[in-house]
Formats: structure tokens, C-alpha cells, sequence
């Protein structure tokens, strides 16, 4: 019997997994890498395949076993062979945070004391290190190190952990990290206790892990860190010694504590506990971004430090790819460089997530959550290149897509060309040969250059793809459906009159949309000045109410008049909430993106329903700017704030649910970055199953636009069936 295991089944341990169930079923045969599967010859299927299953490694992840019956003509015994080319997909495991017993190693007397690259089978970095398949140390950063003779004692020993571990290293051996000060000059001594005294002390450091690079420096510095990296308002989040230093800060729920504590270590918005250090960390918002350390370097760092806490960013230029490049860290201006000699082959932002009661929503998915693939049924070969702001790109390949792991805001310097290298690896990993390539409709996005790039190395069809309708073909796959209503709610997105949408709701599947109904166009006054200074929106929706504004000066007030009927409207719910902030004094001018409608989120959280802002729906537009006419002084900002959006929520899931009723549709789905809002996205929920709809939610692909590449690439299949 030759077995095909296709899925999680590189990197983790799964050839020494075989190898043990071999030995206790007493079959004879091979194992080995082929392409991004796993091939097994054997005389002895069912009691090998029986006992493999009952014990995978924790990393694996079965998809599909396939059997095809041969004479076994091999000599008794089984070994592991070596890899071979050929297979479809990519196998390789997301990195995983290092496990308790490597953990215990590291701290424990013995070889590996005080290493900060000690990982096994079970942990580590994986698709960060990795420069492609088979899975093997020749095609990752680590075949600059040989293994010493006892690393290499341990990777053929099959009663080891580390038995056929392909990054097994040892201080003898393997990656090494070195201290530097500012001018880029050696600091004497041990490097992480070193490290240590400075952070405690002060200091702001950079160090180098896992698929990047963090500034960091401890709480009681974040003023400081906030006026050195010109960070003025937008969160930082805080990494955690553990669990009882997390509650010191934020009340986490039992959801969010597993979310912690899982492999992946992603970053988690809790609701923060009130005190000087959390809201400085995260100004005006009632939560606040924690994580665990994942690394050995991260746990080493904590054991010798007196804080439980270090504030953590990206180490990069704001808006620009983080630095993985030693030489280039070196210019960020920090007090300390903690830095290794091992390369990062592929960058890999936190993840951030967000649960919605005990859901998990992705904000930002990448490390620990990259490679991941979504099963579509759909035939072909298909490459997706996003919008513009929270970029991710999406290969698809032998009926699955395959997104990228974050990539930023594509009008950003160095990002188009990070977006153009992570979809370039992901079409080598997946063997992509697309036939179509798809984009955003909209014309000024940098991301289009290398759509006609790709497209003309593959005489491939190019495709444009309306924002929106990404958003709704993302929500749609992420839920393995095609077709229902979607409100398609966010800051803003080309849409096919020429106008800005983001307050939408689409009866849309894969083949094509229809807009059932949308919010009232504002116009932006000044077109992206709008965006930042929010007494123009204020000024918009003013006029358009016959009140009269007070914000400007009258020459300035002449300006924004004339304005008015020359500006692109906008449709965005974003839009709204960020009017809303400024209206109630919450947010006047916009720092950083989602700024406004984030701060006016505490105020949504505590409101209660009020009478006076009840919306109304004609011809399929929900008038929202005579809304703003209703507020009074001496009112409640939260029951105000509440009441505004309530009601227009109101009328779009009733404009929705009209919709799915006339179309014989079940589903009504919410999707777009104001769906990470929970009070807009529970508001939903509650409102979509009184109707007696079910309500479609995400699972794995972000709310925003880090979800769209999806969206498009499953288009885009569709157009090639």
C-alpha cells in the first residue's frame, strides 16, 4: 500500500510520528517528504495508519489520506527517506510559540541552559524560516548552522523529541544573539540579563525574534516612548511575564485567556483595568492589546527583569514593513539592539484578535496564524492583490486559497514591494500558475503595477473587483456559502458610480452583486482632508441640515461652502461614526486609522435607547444627516451615540431582510472594519435572528480590508469555472 497525507504534515514532527506507529504496528516501509505531502510505503496500513492517528503531532493537521494498493517489494525494517520534489499545496506549520518543556530547558541546569533558540518538534519557528519545500534545514535560515555531532545524535534518535527536527541546534551550534548600544558598538557581558537592567532602567531597545523585529521599552516609559517614536495616540500593546501579571492589567474572559495561552500568542484586545499605565497605552479606548511571550529570548528576558511588562510595536518606521535586517535596525535610534545572526526569511507581524463573546475575530492575521488555507471547491489557479490599507495578498491553488500574512498600508514606502514578495513566495509554495489576477476597481491603489506584472508573466486575464463585493465574497467563503445580503459596513471603498461607499447592503454571490440599499452620501470636503480633520464632516452635515456651523472662520466657512457641491460623496458607516465622535466631543481630529469611530466605542458600550433619533429609509438611502440635527445640549453622549446607531442599523437589517425575503436568501451576513465594533456587530446579530434569518459572521479571514485578497481570489475562481 503506498499512503498520500496531505495537509499540516511538514515541520512538525510527522515523518518521526509515522516512523513510532510503524514500529509499534511492525510494518515495514519508508516515509518521506514529497513536494509538501508526505508518502508512505508499507506493508502494513491499517494497524500504522491507526496507531499514527491516534497520536499526531500537536503542530499536524490531517486534510485528506489516500490510498492506492501495490505489491510492497521493499526489505523488512522501516526508515525515514530522504525528500523528494513533486506534490501540490504547501504543508509547512505557522511559527508556534515555544513549549513548556523547551521552556523548562532553557531554565533548567544542562546543555541547553540559557539558550534562547531551544525548540523541538512540537514548537518554533517555522514558516518564517522558511525558503521552500520540501520542508528540510537546507531550505530554511538554518542551513547556515550544521549541527553540532550531539544535535545530530538527537535528530536520529527516534526515542528523542527532537528526532528528525529539522532547526534541532544547540549553543554549539546554531544562532547566537549579541548586544549592541546606540553608535552600533558591542556591549560586554551576557546579552539578555544585560538587556535587562537597561529596559528596567529605562531604556528603549529593539530586539530581534521571530519573523521580526519590536521596540519596546517597560510601561512606566511610554510617554516618553510615545514622544520618541511621534506615536502620539494610537495603542501600543503590552507583553505580559504571564497570566496573573495580565490580570494586573486587563479583565480577561475564559475565552481570551485560551486565546493567550494558545501556540500562536497573538495579541488580544481585552477590556483594560482603569489605572495611568493602561490608559496611556491606549488612550480614550476601553480595551487594551496583551500578549504572552513566545519565544525563548521573550521568557528569558522576563526572568531576569523586575517589570512584568514591556510596551511592544513593530520596530519600523510608522506605516512602513518592520525591519528584519540587522544593518537597517541600527537606524531606528534606540538605546540597545538585541540581534541574532540568524536571517528572517519571511516577515511576520503580532496577530491581533478580538473576540466577539466566544468568537475570534482577526484584526490582523499573521504570525502564528500563517500559512492557513480555505477550502473552495472551485478549480484553477488565481492570484488576489488586495486594497490598499491593511494589505494582504491570496494565492489559490488545487481548490484551496491561501492568503498572506499581513502586510500593511500600501501607500507606505518598501510595502508594495513586501506585498509583491510574500504572494511570489506563496505561488512558489502552492505551484500557482494563475490564469486570472485579480484587484481593487479602484484606479490610484500601488498594488495594481504588480497585478499587470504577474498577469503578463502568466498571460493571465486581470480582473477588477469592487471593494465591497470583496468584502461579501470574503464573508461568503469564509462560511463555505455562495450567495446572501450582506451589509458591507467601513471607512470607505470604490464604488461603481464613481462615489465613496462603506455603508452598503449588497445581495451579492460570486458571480455578481446588486446594491439593495446604502447610508446617505456626505460629502468630503476637501476629499482625504476630511478624513483627518473631522470639522469638515461636522461643517457637511450642517449645511445639509440648514444649521448653521461655527467651527470655521467665515473665510474658511466660504471655502467648505463652495465645496459642498464639488466633492465626492461618501456612503461609509465609517464616515457616520466619525462624524458622531466629533459631534459629541469625542474625537476632532483623526491621529490614526479608526480613530474616531474607536473612541466613540465606550460611549456605544454604556448607551441606552432613546426616543428623538428613530432613521428613515427613502428609495433605498437611510438619511442619516438629519440625525445629527436631533442632538441637544445637556443630552447623554452614550444615549445619543447608542441611539444614532441603533437606528440605523435598524434600517439597514430591515432593508435586508426585505431583501433575502423577496430572493428566498437564509443569510444575512455583516463584514467591513466597522463589524469589529461589538456593539454594531451584537446590534446585528440580535436584529438579523428576531427576523428569523441566520446571521453570517467571519471565522478565519479578517473583518477589514485584510480580508479582501480573499473575497477577490474567490471571484476570480469563479470567473475561471
Amino acid at each position: 500500500m503506498r499512503i498520500t497525507i496531505r495537509g499540516t504534515v511538514q515541520g512538525v514532527g510527522f515523518r518521526p510520528a509515522v516512523y513510532r506507529a510503524a514500529m509499534a504496528a511492525g510494518a515495514s516501509g519508508g516515509v518521506w517528504n514529497e513536494g509538501s505531502d508526505v508518502v508512505i510505503d508499507t506493508d502494513g496500513p491499517d494497524g500504522l495508519l491507526d496507531a499514527l492517528m491516534s497520536d499526531l503531532p500537536p503542530l499536524a493537521h490531517v486534510d485528506s489520506v489516500e490510498r492506492i494498493e501495490c505489491p510492497y517489494t521493499g526489505p523488512p525494517g522501516f526508515a525515514i527517506r530522504g525528500s523528494t520534489d513533486g506534490g501540490d499545496g504547501a504543508s509547512i506549520p505557522a511559527d508556534s510559540a515555544v513549549c513548556d518543556r523547551c521552556v523548562s530547558e532553557i531554565m533548567s541546569p544542562g546543555r541547553r541552559h540559557g539558550y534562547p533558540f531551544t525548540t523541538c518538534t512540537d514548537c518554533g519557528p517555522r514558516y518564517t524560516l522558511l525558503r521552500g519545500m520540501p520542508y528540510d534545514r537546507v531550505r530554511t535560515s538554518m542551513d547556515a548552522f550544521p549541527p553540532c555531532p550531539e544535535c545530530g545524535s538527537e535528530y536520529s534518535d527516534p526515542s528523542d523529541r527532537r528526532f528528525h527536527h529539522q532547526t534541532v541546534c544547540c549553543p554549539s551550534c546554531g544562532p547566537r544573539y549579541t548586544l549592541l548600544d546606540g553608535s552600533g558598538e558591542v556591549i560586554g557581558g551576557d546579552p539578555i540579563p544585560t538587556l535587562a537592567r537597561i529596559l528596567d532602567s529605562g531604556g528603549i531597545a529593539v530586539l530581534k525574534g521571530w519573523g521580526g523585529m519590536h521596540i519596546c521599552c517597560i510601561p512606566d516609559r511610554l510617554g516618553h516612548l510615545r514622544e520618541w517614536y511621534g506615536r502620539r495616540e494610537k495603542p501600543f500593546a503590552l507583553m505580559v511575564r504571564d497570566i496573573d501579571a495580565v490580570r494586573r492589567y486587563a479583565d480577561p474572559t475564559d475565552s481570551e485567556v485560551a486565546e493567550l495561552l494558545s501556540p500562536r500568542r497573538p495579541i488580544v484586545l481585552l477590556g483594560k483595568v482603569p489605572s495611568g499605565i493602561t490608559e496611556l497605552a491606549s488612550p480614550g479606548l476601553d480595551n487594551i492589546g496583551v500578549f504572552l511571550p513566545y519565544t525563548g529570548m521573550h521568557h528569558m528576558l522576563f526572568s531576569e527583569m523586575d517589570c512584568d511588562a514591556l510596551v511592544m510595536t513593530s520596530a519600523n518606521v510608522p506605516g512602513e514593513p518592520m525591519v528584519t535586517d540587522n544593518v537597517r535596525a541600527l537606524e531606528l535610534g534606540a538605546d540597545a539592539y538585541l540581534l541574532h545572526d540568524q536571517p528572517i526569511l519571511n516577515r511576520a507581524d503580532d496577530s491581533v484578535v478580538r473576540m466577539l463573546d466566544d468568537r475570534t475575530q482577526f484584526i490582523r492575521r499573521s504570525r502564528g496564524y500563517v500559512p492557513f488555507h480555505i477550502p473552495t471547491g472551485m478549480d484553477g489557479d488565481a492570484v488576489a492583490l488586495g486594497a490598499q490599507e491593511n494589505l494582504t495578498g491570496a494565492v489559490a491553488s488545487d481548490s484551496r486559497i491561501w492568503p498572506t500574512q499581513h502586510i500593511g498600508n500600501g501607500e507606505r514606502i518598501g510595502v508594495p514591494e513586501y506585498l509583491e514578495e510574500a504572494v511570489r513566495l506563496q505561488m512558489d509554495l502552492v505551484r500557482c500558475e494563475p490564469s486570472v489576477v485579480a484587484m481593487d476597481l479602484h484606479p490610484g491603489y500601488s498594488n495594481r503595477s504588480i497585478g499587470r506584472r504577474i498577469a503578463e508573466e502568466h498571460g493571465a486575464e486581470m480582473v477588477e473587483v469592487q471593494h465591497h463585493w470583496a468584502h461579501a465574497a470574503a464573508l461568503m467563503t469564509d462560511n463555505g456559502v455562495d450567495g446572501c445580503v450582506a451589509l458591507t459596513l467601513d471607512g470607505t471603498g470604490h464604488g461603481d458610480d464613481g462615489t465613496a461607499w462603506g455603508g452598503e447592503v449588497l445581495s451579492a454571490d460570486l458571480d455578481g452583486y446588486r446594491r439593495v440599499a446604502h447610508l446617505q452620501g456626505i460629502p468630503l470636503l476637501g476629499s482625504e482632508r476630511a478624513l483627518h480633520d473631522l470639522r469638515r464632516l461636522g461643517f457637511a452635515v450642517d449645511t445639509m441640515n440648514g444649521v448653521e456651523n461655527h467651527d470655521f472662520t467665515d473665510r474658511d466657512a466660504s471655502v467648505m461652502s463652495k465645496l459642498m457641491g464639488r466633492s465626492v460623496t461618501s456612503s461609509s458607516f465609517g464616515r457616520l461614526l466619525d462624524t458622531l465622535s466629533y459631534k459629541l466631543g469625542v474625537c476632532s481630529e483623526r491621529s490614526y486609522d479608526g480613530e474616531p469611530a474607536m473612541k466613540l466605542e465606550p460611549l456605544l458600550a454604556r448607551g441606552s435607547l432613546i426616543d428623538g433619533f428613530e432613521a428613515r429609509t427613502v428609495d433605498g438611502t437611510v438619511m442619516t444627516a438629519e440625525l445629527f440635527s436631533r442632538i441637544e445640549p445637556g443630552m447623554d453622549p452614550a444615549d445619543v451615540a447608542y441611539s444614532v446607531v441603533y437606528n440605523v442599523m435598524g434600517e439597514l437589517v430591515a432593508s435586508a431582510v426585505g431583501e433575502a425575503d423577496r430572493s428566498g436568501l437564509e443569510r444575512i451576513g455583516i463584514t467591513g472594519g466597522v463589524s469589529y465594533n461589538g456593539t454594531v456587530s451584537r446590534m446585528f446579530r440580535d436584529m438579523v435572528l428576531s427576523s428569523d434569518h441566520v446571521p453570517l459572521l467571519h471565522r478565519d479571514v479578517p473583518n477589514g480590508d485584510g480580508g479582501i485578497s480573499v473575497g477577490q481570489v474567490a471571484i476570480a475562481l469563479r470567473r475561471i469555472a
